[in-house]
């Protein structure tokens, strides 16, 4: 045993450990390495870290969390993403979801670029963000951040961390304002309100069910009625205001806001993995890969 790897003491490795949360191997490579500067030793980390997690950056990220953060005028909500839903549901990348919902809303980030230049003790949430890769093995990203200076009140609602509602609303109080970010959780409308909806949308569903009608047979008429219909039924269906409320289908979400004097301002819901393609992925091949530090 060489006097550089005598001068390395249990001590020195747990409180490297205790910094870094490296592996026990790890930090006392590192420290070698550093020549029992734990210092140096943290350097040489981030830098590996980087290099690790740069390798990483091209691996699909589509599990992941939903959080959301309010104080006062001002909310954020994030999407947070990972490789596997395994990892979502690990401490550490919880802790890293939700303190950058919290950096987020401290500095009043409007986009993911400038949450991401943020510097939190001495790091920027770039550089926690690597580290974080180093240390679990997969992708990580924080893929959207979108910010609200209502003009009412913030209502908000997470259901199961996969799927996250902010809402705007004036008038009405704080449970309804938690009802309609809960129904727009669950139903997923598109706008506000029927007229919201782009005239190429509805054109596009025009055409749509014109060709679907006339294989009824029935005169053009009958066909512009059925069509008409199917219109109005489809702006209803995509428009917060004109869907049955989740909680009770007996009313519409119009009347519900009616009979609080309440106005829905804009709202925002993130799912997690939206529009991102899931690679298919072979379970072993992913351990290997794992093994070799890959």
């Amino acid at each position: 045993m060489s006097d550089q790897t005598k001068a390395i003491s249990a001590a020195m490795v747990k409180e490297l450990r205790e910094r870094t949360s490296a592996g026990m191997m790890e930090c006392k490579k590192y420290l070698q390495k550093a020549e029992a500067d734990i210092e140096l030793a943290i350097e040489l980390m981030r830098k590996d870290g980087t290099l690790k997690a740069a390798k990483k950056e091209g691996r699909t990220t589509a599990e992941g969390l939903v959080v959301v953060a309010s104080h006062g005028n001002f909310g954020v909500m994030l999407e947070v993403n990972c490789e596997t839903d395994f990892v979502a549901r690990g401490d550490d990348f919880k802790d890293f979801a939700h303190r950058c919902a919290e950096v987020a809303l401290e500095n009043h980030s409007t986009a993911v670029e400038d949450l991401m230049e943020t510097t939190v003790d001495g790091k920027t949430i770039e550089t926690a963000r690597a580290e974080l890769v180093a240390k679990i093995g997969e992708n990580i990203n924080v893929r959207r951040l979108v910010s609200l200076k209502p003009q009412g009140m913030i209502g908000h609602y997470i259901h199961g961390a996969k799927i996250g509602v902010m809402v705007d609303i004036s008038g009405g109080d704080s449970e309804l304002a938690k009802d309609i970010a809960m129904h727009i959780a669950a139903q997923a409308p598109v706008v506000v309100s029927p007229d919201q909806v782009s005239e190429e949308l509805i054109a596009k569903e025009r055409e749509i069910y014109t060709a679907q009608a006339k294989e009824s047979g029935k005169p053009a008429e009958i066909v512009e009625k059925m069509v008409s219909g199917r219109i109005n039924k489809f702006l209803d269906e995509v428009s917060l205001l004109g869907q049955p409320f989740v909680k009770n289908p007996d009313i519409k979400i119009q009347q519900l806001l009616s009979n609080a004097n309440a106005t829905i301002n804009q709202f925002f819901r993130f799912s997690v993995g939206e529009g991102i393609e899931k690679q298919e992925s072979n379970f072993v091949e992913e351990v290997m890969a794992q093994a070799r530090g890959e």
